[in-house]
């Protein structure tokens, strides 16, 4: 689908880790990396990620899978486990 999301469409405002946003952000399964869940520079491409998944350009979805996130359990820790999370969660409650 290739949607690009954008600071201005997220629902929440996001601290940025400028030291490391360079370093890799998560691409796609599998992904042993722990995520940060206090950047956004791996927020966006996480969420772009989810949103691919479902198949979803609508902003409503996008900002359920934001609140998701920010009341994700903390033994949620790899990139890899935050995607299954976000994604299966968000397809539970869209039915």
């Amino acid at each position: 689908m290739g949607i690009i999301i954008k600071v201005s469409n997220l629902k929440y405002r996001y601290p940025r880790d400028v030291e490391n946003r360079e370093l890799p952000k998560f691409a796609g399964l599998p992904d042993p990396a722990p995520f940060n869940r206090h950047d956004l520079y791996e927020i966006l491409p996480m969420l772009t990620a989810v949103m691919d998944e479902l198949g979803s350009t609508d902003g409503e979805v996008l900002h359920l899978v934001e609140d998701v996130l920010n009341q994700m359990p903390g033994f949620i820790t790899t990139r890899a486990e935050v995607f299954d999370y976000l994604q299966g969660s968000a397809r539970e409650y869209l039915g």
